[in-house]
């Protein structure tokens, strides 16, 4: 009675695997087949999306990622030919995205150029984010200020998935693209062009920040040279 039983099972378990042997994608539904996937980065310029092909297809071919360097910019004098228009580096995207993961982390319904600064010192491999510590700038006190100036976000609130630019935010951006024009547009913009932004928009809670750790125009002078001096260039 054992062993018939036993033969009967393997009997079993060798039709299921016939059976899925012809028909490999039984499992997945064929009402909607999934055939290729296109992520998109809203806040990048261009067409930033990465295409995942089905492996299952009978052609493979590789994976096309085509990203363009740019981020968000109200400046029309900036809308120049692809040829002429500034990239931003690595860095200052980076700097960027986390500057607004930071505000979402916060809870604030928009990315300032607090947000803008805490991304920078996130970032942490650039001169600009070791020249703020050198000073005694850090991500802990920048954060402590943010929150005694703008306070904290309602505990049930939810912060957008990217949080729009503040004003006075987007236009620390643009002058970061201008400062790059002026210099010849040569070069990548890099962290320390976002921070003189965020210094030059005095109003700012970015500015106000630096101003209370002690940063000074001096300061930022220092870092204009040392940044002109190496073509801001981020080691």
């Amino acid at each position: 009675m054992a062993a018939q039983s036993f033969t009967l099972a393997n009997l079993k378990i060798s039709q299921i695997d016939s059976f899925y042997n012809q028909n490999p994608l039984h499992l997945f539904s064929t009402r909607n087949p999934v055939k290729s996937l296109n992520l998109t980065n809203p806040w990048m310029g261009g067409d930033s999306s990465l295409c995942l092909v089905d492996s299952s297809s009978a052609s493979r071919r590789k994976i096309p990622i085509a990203v363009v360097a740019s981020l968000p910019t109200a400046n029309p004098e900036s809308a120049v030919s692809d040829e002429k228009k500034p990239k931003w580096s690595w860095r200052g995207i980076k700097s960027f995205a986390m500057g607004e993961l930071e505000a979402r982390k916060l809870k604030y319904p928009n990315t300032g150029t607090e947000s803008l600064l805490m991304g920078i010192l996130i970032e942490g491999t650039s001169f600009t984010s070791k020249f703020l510590r050198a000073h005694k700038i850090t991500l802990y006190k920048v954060r402590e200020e943010t929150i005694k100036l703008l306070g904290k976000a309602d505990l049930y609130s939810f912060s957008p998935e990217h949080p729009p630019l503040t004003d006075d935010a987007q236009r620390a951006l643009d002058s970061a693209v201008n400062q790059n024009l002026k210099a010849g547009g040569s070069g990548e913009i890099m962290p320390a062009h976002i921070l003189l932004g965020i210094w030059s928009e005095v109003e700012s809670p970015g500015h106000k920040i630096l101003a209370t750790l002690g940063f000074t125009d001096e300061r930022a002078r220092e870092l204009e040279s040392f940044a002109s001096e190496s073509g801001f260039l981020d080691e």
